[in-house]
């Protein structure tokens, strides 16, 4: 009778504490941390006085949890949970994300600088710049892409996730948060966007019809006949052609904010020029050929550049009837324009990165060498060429053969 009383005044008591229980004839504490739920034996018999303790303790890892300070380690140093635990560090999301910036900024340009620091702060405050990042799930990130896709374009939503990727990777190597967060943002699958190429009666409209200065013209058509990225050809100066060799080089491209860095690739190539390109290239000379030198400065990282002197090729302030006009068109310029004159032209808008395609697309169309055509657009193999441009390939096709045959015809007879 007298243990029956016990026992039942032990479960009395017990039946007072939350979170506290009997396991294995000893009392364990039960909390949740970091969505986590965990259980913790203190090694203690079941007594009323042990109880009220495990009670207290209990009572003080919530509050710590609360206010940020848990330390899973300090409470249970021999528990199997503690080293993996222990390992993330209680810090909110924004807080980690202004540290993150600033050393990711030495490795890039200011201007993708601005960029990766523009996609973080939305993904931060999609993601909610207080939450602890320990607390992140891969939910969370589900649901990050799920709001991003809502408003945005795949190829939007894709660089934020991204970007966003590379700051997780970042708090995961240094324990901010568990493991698994990066490899959440996965990217949108995107359709591919075949080429929309002009067409020769369209190039010519856009020559006769939709330039209204020398200048246009000869831009226009050295685009088409390069393949020259429209970043390439704003930067191009006078210094990188070399008429007598009948060649370009491009060493250089300009940002929507006005500043250089290197090609694409990093690495700089030699275009040869076709006449029409030729031609082109020699009246943009003779049009800037009282313009002076600007000095430039090309970034190649954040903390390394070179400086040049040299003259723009293209520039705004040849047509400009105001002055403070910039030396070097932009993106933002150069669609403004490229967009008025195809419509003075009377064609179908285009992207102006179209111009590329369509030198590529008429290339192969002619049947050109393809390692010589990848290497004009700067690729590094003809891969792209075949995987973006078949169809202009097989378009070819029927009477490639015939082709083939002629030519095998002809060595035979040698």
């Amino acid at each position: 009778m007298g243990r029956e009383r016990v026992t039942s005044g032990l479960e009395a008591e017990l039946a007072k504490h939350t979170g506290i229980e009997i396991h294995g004839g000893n009392l364990r504490v039960v909390f949740m941390w970091r969505r986590i739920r965990c259980r913790e034996s203190l090694g203690l018999p079941v007594t009323k006085a042990n109880i009220k303790h495990a009670a207290l303790l209990r009572g003080a890892i919530l509050h710590e949890i609360k206010i940020g300070i848990f330390d899973y380690g300090r409470h249970f140093p021999n528990s199997k949970h503690a080293a993996n635990y222990s390992k993330v560090k209680d810090e909110r999301l924004e807080a980690l994300a202004e540290r993150y910036k600033p050393l990711k900024a030495i490795d890039i340009t200011p201007m993708t600088e601005e960029k990766y620091a523009y996609a973080i702060d939305i993904c931060v405050a999609l993601v909610g710049g207080d939450r602890l990042a320990g607390l992140l799930l891969p939910e969370d990130i589900h649901s990050l892409r799920a709001r991003l896709i809502e408003t945005r374009a795949p190829s939007t939503a894709n660089h934020y996730l991204a970007t966003f990727a590379g700051f997780l990777n970042w708090c995961e190597s240094n324990n901010y948060c568990t493991a698994g967060l990066a490899a959440a943002c996965k990217r949108f699958a995107m359709s591919e966007k075949e080429p929309d190429p002009l067409t020769r009666e369209e190039f010519d409209q856009l020559i006769s019809q939709g330039c209204l200065h020398p200048q246009d013209i000869a831009a226009i058509t050295l685009a088409v006949y390069t393949g020259l990225r429209p970043g390439e050809l704003c930067a191009l100066a006078v210094e990188d052609v070399d008429l007598n060799a009948g060649k370009i080089n491009v060493t250089r491209a300009i940002t929507a904010n006005g500043t250089f860095k290197n090609p694409k690739t990093g690495k700089t190539r030699t275009i040869f020029l076709m006449k029409p390109a030729l031609d082109a290239c020699q009246t943009l000379m003779e049009i800037v050929t009282d313009s002076p030198k600007r000095h430039i400065r090309i970034y190649l990282n954040r903390h390394e550049w070179r400086e040049e002197a040299v003259t723009p090729l293209l520039s705004p302030a040849t047509q400009a009837r105001k002055r403070g006009i910039n030396e070097w068109f932009v993106s933002t310029a150069w669609n403004t324009k490229w967009a008025a004159i195809q419509r003075r032209a009377g064609i179908r808008p285009r992207r102006p990165y179209q111009t590329r395609h369509t030198y590529a697309c008429w290339c192969l169309m002619a049947r050109g060498n393809l390692a010589f055509i990848a290497k004009q657009m700067g690729h590094k193999d003809f891969t792209m060429l075949v995987e973006v441009y078949a169809k202009w390939m097989d378009d070819e096709s029927p009477n490639e053969l015939a082709r083939i045959y002629e030519g095998i015809l002809k060595s035979s007879t040698t």
